[in-house]
C-alpha cells in the first residue's frame, strides 16, 4: 500500500486555501488543482509498505506522540516549488508553527531511519500544496497571479495529532484513508 505521514488541517484553513485557489485559477493555467478536502501538510512520503511495515511505522509515531507537543499553525504567504521562474507546485506556507512543524518531521525522519527509511536529502519546507503544474501554458499569467495574490488569514489551528495515511489512485483523483493517527502529548 501507498503510504505517508502528515498532519491534518482545518477546515478554516482549507477555505481560505479554496479562496486562493479560486483567485489563482483566473490566470488559466494548466495546474491541476488538489481537492481542499485533501490537503495535508505531508512530513513524509513512504511509497508503499506492507503489513508488517506498517506495524513497525505505527510504532514509531506511538513513541513520537509522546515526546512532541501539540502546537498551533496559522498560513502565510503564497510561493512556487522548485521557484518562481519554474514553478511545479503551488503552495501556501506556514506562519505560525513552522519550527514544530520542522521539529515533528525531523522526529518522524530520525524515527523512520531506525526501522529502514532512508533520510530526507532536502530540508523540511511546512507547506500544504494547493496545486501542481502540468505545462507551461500561462506560466507568466498564474506567476503574476501568484504575487499579486493576497497572503491568506486564518486563525490558528490547533495540531494535536500526526497520522499514517495511505493514498489510492484513482482517475478522478488519490483517495486518502488514516491508518493510524497518533494523539500528540
Amino acid at each position: 500500500m501507498r503510504t505517508f505521514i502528515a498532519i491534518d488541517i482545518s477546515d478554516e484553513i482549507r477555505d481560505a486555501l479554496r479562496q486562493v485557489q479560486s483567485h489563482l485559477k483566473y490566470a488559466g493555467a494548466n495546474v491541476k488543482w488538489v481537492e481542499p478536502h485533501n490537503i495535508h501538510l505531508t512530513l513524509k512520503f513512504l511509497g508503499d509498505i506492507d503489513e508488517k511495515k506498517a506495524e513497525e511505522i505505527k510504532q514509531v509515531l506511538d513513541n513520537i506522540g509522546k515526546s512532541i507537543s501539540a502546537f498551533d499553525i496559522t498560513i502565510k504567504d503564497i510561493g512556487a516549488f522548485p521557484k518562481m521562474e519554474f514553478p511545479r507546485v503551488v503552495w501556501v506556507g506556514l506562519d505560525k508553527g513552522t519550527e514544530e512543524s520542522k521539529r515533528l518531521a525531523q522526529a518522524v525522519d530520525d524515527g523512520l531511519s531506525k526501522i529502514g527509511f532512508q533520510k530526507e536529502e532536502r530540508p523540511f519546507a511546512a507547506h500544504l500544496t494547493v496545486g501542481r503544474v502540468k505545462s507551461p501554458m500561462n506560466k507568466d499569467k498564474l506567476k503574476a497571479k501568484i504575487k499579486d495574490c493576497q497572503s491568506p488569514a486564518s486563525s490558528p489551528h490547533r495540531i494535536s495529532s500526526v497520522i499514517l495515511f495511505q493514498s489510492t489512485l484513482t482517475p478522478s483523483g488519490p483517495i486518502y484513508t488514516k491508518l493510524h493517527e497518533v494523539k500528540l502529548a
